[in-house]
């Protein structure tokens, strides 16, 4: 998972989103930063009775914020989904010793994009992008 940073970087940059399940998402701001939501159409809650542990499947919890507007959540996307907003400009993605790097095909060139895990060196690929007007 890329660093709630990173994310914001490219959440205030403009990156699109559409939310799915599955995506992941934090709330700064509203005393939330410290945790990660996840979209689902449906809650699973792990209950613990003196009979044994189930898993309740809930289509919402009491505890549940009300609404939030989208533009208030940073998404936290994945791997795949970065990888996928960079499109054709993507060439490749490889490990080196401490870390990971995406390389791109930028007009006449190829550029490297380097960090620690495969999904943030991919989100500052896309950062990258953004930065220089493209819509991702």
């Amino acid at each position: 998972m890329i660093s709630p940073d990173l994310a914001r970087r490219l959440h205030d940059a403009g990156l699109a989103w559409t939310p799915a399940n599955g995506d992941r998402f934090w709330l700064p701001d509203r005393e939330l930063e410290q945790e990660v939501f996840t979209v689902s159409d449906m809650v699973v809650e792990v209950r613990d009775y003196p009979t044994g542990r189930v898993l309740a499947l809930n289509g919402t919890t009491e505890w549940a914020l009300d609404t939030i507007e989208d533009h208030e959540a940073v998404w936290l996307p994945r791997l795949d989904q970065l990888l996928d907003r960079l499109g054709t400009h993507f060439l490749s993605l490889t490990a080196r010793s401490g870390g990971h790097v995406v390389r791109l095909q930028v007009g006449e060139h190829q550029e490297d994009h380097v960090d620690l895990g495969a999904a943030a060196a991919a989100a500052r690929a896309v950062l990258s992008l953004m930065e220089r007007g493209r819509q991702m």
